[in-house]
């Protein structure tokens, strides 16, 4: 019954949402990718904003619900039926009286089973496309039949530009097969490599008293530069996400010039790679959103250029990998080795991790095995100390931002910090 009601309301505000689409014909950008698709959503915003009426998706809403309720404007009702039924209202009153509509709308496209971004782009034709970045094994590959699939997915949003729109593209990423810029589409490609368009430069880690506090570099477009350092945030995947979304703004029409102001704009979403001050005078990097191998292997690296007395990973399981699992689990073991002076798993496929930097080397009392992350938290409580550097990740039905929460110096700041603090998560 309650799929049945999820059914009905998609097709209602999918319907709406065609017809508000058609009504009013904003511009529409799209931004596809298997990581890095909301912080790159969040920064294309912050990039645009400053010189046309534009609407983003809300957090990661990319499904079959995520797409309407960016183009009508409302939330997510989640199990109260009366705020679907509000939300469905406001959608008539969009079609029934003028009223003043974004111009562009920034769209995060998303897929967790094969169909998915197809059944949700159907209806609609971008102006703009932005790819993330395309690893070997992206997440949701459980559900397909290949990496490929999954890939092959992400791209439709390609196949969707005709001549004279705008594909941006990561120059840094290796191209993945069937990738295919339609003949007549300008591109854009942005990266820290030479050959892109859109170049980052002298990226490093700002740091306060000796720990890292945040992340300075510049952007290079032909003969212009911006310099930008950002606060509270840590990675080359920040990085990445500003250029994308400088590189999307730019094909809509906005100038580099007039985005001295983006560091004060853009704001990093929960979960990804966020600074937070821990207990003992630790820091935490909070990059518990999601996991995917490769976010985790750009999260360990980002914890071994972080400035700290000591490197403490927390890596909980990372699901949805199907028989990519074992694999990507011990890659990551083998990872903090180099990279982390102790290691905490937490979850059965962890394990793998543990097990892995154990035969790699790292020495037996600096690697602990949790299956609970409660039991995680109360060690990491008992061992942290001044200067101690904690990354904590993991995929979101692990819970790891429990962790970061009993870390925190000031956990009444979890409901403004940590992703999944609304009353629907908070009740699972």
């Amino acid at each position: 019954m309650k799929e049945l009601i999820r059914k009905g309301i998609v097709f209602i505000i999918t319907l709406e949402a065609r017809a508000v689409v058609k009504k009013y014909q904003p511009n529409i950008v799209l931004v596809t990718g298997s990581v890095g698709k909301t912080s790159t959503k969040d920064a294309l915003y912050a990039a645009l904003k400053q010189s046309v009426f534009v609407r983003k998706s809300e957090k990661s809403y990319n499904s079959d619900i995520g797409v309407p309720l960016t183009v009508l404007g409302v939330p997510n009702g989640w199990s109260n039926i009366v705020q679907w039924l509000k939300n469905i209202l406001d959608g008539l009153l969009l079609l029934l009286i003028i009223t003043p509509y974004p111009r562009w709308l920034v769209v995060e496209v998303g897929a967790d089973r094969p169909g998915d971004i197809s059944r949700s782009l159907a209806w609609l034709t971008p102006q703009v496309v932005v790819t993330t970045r395309f690893p070997e094994v992206p997440v949701h590959v459980e559900f397909y039949d290949s990496p490929g699939a999954v890939i092959a997915e992400e791209l439709f949003p390609l196949s969707l530009l005709s001549a004279g729109t705008v594909a941006v593209v990561n120059s840094d990423d290796p191209t993945p097969e069937g990738f295919r810029v339609p003949e007549g589409v300008r591109t854009i490609s942005y990266g820290f490599e030479k050959s892109a368009d859109l170049r980052a430069l002298r990226y490093r880690v700002l740091t306060k008293e000796g720990a890292p506090n945040g992340i300075s570099f510049e952007i290079a477009h032909a003969d212009e530069r911006v310099h930008l350092s950002l606060y509270g945030i840590i990675g080359r995947t920040h990085v990445y996400a500003l250029l994308a979304g400088v590189a999307g703004a730019l094909g809509a029409g906005a100038h580099l010039a007039r985005m001295h102001s983006l560091a004060e704009e853009y704001e990093a979403p929960p979960g990804r790679l966020k600074l937070i001050a821990g207990r003992a005078g630790s820091v935490l990097i909070d990059d518990t959103y999601n996991a995917s191998p490769v976010a985790g292997e750009e999260a360990l690296s980002t914890l071994s250029a972080a400035p700290a007395q000591r490197r403490i990973a927390v890596l909980g399981d990372m699901l949805e990998l199907g028989t990519y699992s074992t694999q990507a689990h011990t890659r990551l073991g083998e990872l903090s080795r180099t990279h982390a002076d102790i290691l905490v798993t937490v979850g059965v496929r962890s394990r793998a991790s543990a097990e892995q930097a154990l035969k790699s080397g790292m020495a037996p009392n600096a690697v602990h095995i949790f299956e609970r992350g409660s039991d995680a938290s109360s060690f990491l409580l008992s061992e942290l100390r001044q200067g101690d550097v904690v990354l904590v990740k993991g995929s979101q039905s692990i819970r790891m931002e429990r962790i970061v929460k009993a870390l925190m110096e000031h956990p009444e700041d979890a409901p403004r910090l940590l992703p999944r603090q609304d009353a629907e998560w908070l009740a699972r």
